[in-house]
């Protein structure tokens, strides 16, 4: 993929900062023989004197990929629109025993105090297709050392690309360098760091918790069966090459995901463009399971809250879909929490077994407990047949060891009319504990629809493009397909969304 600033939002600035410079053009273009065919993804590192750097993937005359160093030409920009290419690029090459097509994006640098040496990873796979990590030192960002050994393989799992690894958890607000001096002097025990990859044979982002040992080069993972690449992922849906940052002023870590589009090439062509970046979204450790991430969006999200409206305490009987009455529904911020309450206490013991949301049917498949949620997006002047409508729901069944799973998914199959578009239905479990209602956050604008269920636990994003639910057709409604139990949302806050076009920082280009 080019150079966009998507893959490249790793520099440690603060979130208004990055929120500037990543939506603007950076003027890197293929222009050399090291990069002629292709300025990729990279990341930037803001040294302690204040200077920043940029590694980045270029593919050479004859599609080597390798990697270049940029300079901002003007630092005092605070935008830092336009680059500089180092004279003697390219700093770095594929090593023995990497193809030369399996060598890219590299990650922002973090300072290494038992060498003195500025650490990176890039991700690649070997010939057996495993992916692997390789990690690098540099004093000055111009010469380049290969450290001994892999930081990181899994058998199977194909190219890595935009690795990313990162601390979280510990009882401060830690940045990657204070998180490699804890793991290096005593063993970092209150912190732990996620490792990430985006594989090339599925476009799907996944991730993994372990622990760093800078001194051994080694990322060890915490559960053997989550390893990275056949366990957790980031985001259910259409969400790829992602990356992180650290924010120091708010003490904080920022993810921004890659949404491609799902519609036909042709359609991209006609329209003038394709693809956008995600709401950026705070990551965090969930300490309640010790397991998996929380991912938030940030709260720079919630200055675009306009009206307000608060619709609790609806039940909706089997069977039943409950019209919300909105000034405006394209643009939407929504706040969910749900009750599910068995019409007979017998009712769990009939639960489905074996849900799967991908293959079981989507919001139009009826079981004992789901599905239920939010219709968003849907034509507000029918509700029934072939209307458009995105299904955002949860579905409670029992999982082959006889427990209750919680599902969370999205049904695009109606979403559009339209007959050249990729439709799924995508989710996954999700973790609930003793007495956690089921809660949702819903992002809406236009055609993407981004949920954050229990809290965060899981994500999954939806391009979809309607037609007829658009403007001043387009609704919400809240649903209940589940034939054995009503539903209640014990919280309903809908939100409606300002956007976030900047007069003042455009004004200043």
């Amino acid at each position: 993929m080019s150079m966009d600033t998507g893959d490249s939002g790793s520099v440690p600035c603060s979130y208004a900062q990055l929120l500037r410079w990543r939506h603007l053009p950076v003027a890197m273009s293929p222009d050399q023989w090291y990069d002629i065919n292709g300025v990729w993804s990279g990341s930037a590192t803001v040294l302690p004197d204040g200077r920043i750097v940029i590694l980045y993937t270029g593919s050479t005359n004859a599609s080597v990929q390798v990697q270049c160093l940029a300079f901002p030409t003007d630092p005092s920009d605070p935008l830092l629109i336009n680059w500089t290419k180092y004279e003697n690029n390219p700093v770095m090459y594929p090593p023995p025993g990497v193809g030369e097509k399996d060598f890219r994006d590299p990650t922002t640098a973090w300072f290494d105090g038992s060498d003195d040496t500025w650490r990176l990873i890039i991700g690649s796979k070997d010939d057996r297709h495993a992916g692997m990590v390789m990690t690098y030192k540099t004093k000055d960002f111009m010469e380049y050392e290969l450290v001994h050994g892999l930081l990181h393989q899994v058998p199977g799992t194909g190219m890595w690309e935009c690795i990313d690894l990162y601390p979280v958890g510990g009882v401060r607000g830690i940045d990657m360098t204070d998180a490699v001096a804890a793991s290096s002097t005593n063993g970092g025990d209150d912190v732990l760091h996620v490792m990430k990859e985006s594989s090339d044979d599925d476009r799907h982002d996944y991730y993994a918790l372990g622990r760093y040992d800078g001194a051994k080069n080694t990322w060890t993972p915490l559960d053997v069966d989550a390893d990275l690449g056949i366990g957790l992922r980031y985001d259910w849906g259409k969400f790829y090459a992602s990356k992180t940052f650290y924010d120091p002023a708010k003490k904080r870590r920022v993810l921004w995901g890659w949404v491609g589009e799902t519609d036909s090439e042709r359609a991209d062509v006609a329209k003038g463009w394709a693809s956008l970046q995600s709401a950026p979204r705070m990551v965090v450790l969930d300490t309640k399971t010790g397991s998996n991430l929380l991912q938030w969006p940030v709260e720079e999200v919630e200055t675009l809250r306009t009206n307000s409206t608060d619709l609790g305490g609806v039940t909706i009987d089997c069977g039943s879909v409950f019209p919300l009455s909105l000034h405006r529904a394209t643009q939407l911020d929504i706040e969910a929490t749900f009750r599910l309450d068995p019409l007979d206490i017998a009712v769990a013991n009939e639960a489905d077994v074996g849900y799967n949301c991908s293959t079981s049917g989507g919001a139009a498949g009826r079981g004992m407990l789901g599905p239920f949620g939010l219709l968003v997006l849907a034509d507000a002047r029918r509700h029934g047949g072939d209307a458009e409508r995105t299904a955002v729901y949860f579905y409670v069944a029992r999982g082959l060891d006889g427990g209750l799973n919680t599902h969370f998914c999205h049904d695009e199959t109606r979403s559009s009319c339209a007959n050249d578009i990729v439709k799924r239905v995508v989710g996954h479990t999700v973790p609930v504990l003793d007495g956690e209602e089921l809660s949702v956050r819903v992002l809406v604008d236009h055609s993407i629809v981004e949920s954050f269920a229990m809290g965060g636990r899981l994500t999954a994003t939806s391009r979809v493009y309607p037609t007829e639910a658009i403007y001043a057709n387009a609704g919400v409604y809240l649903f209940n397909n589940a034939t054995g139990a009503r539903v209640t949302t014990t919280s309903l806050v809908i939100h409606e969304m300002d956007s976030s076009y900047n007069q003042a920082y455009m004004a200043s280009l």
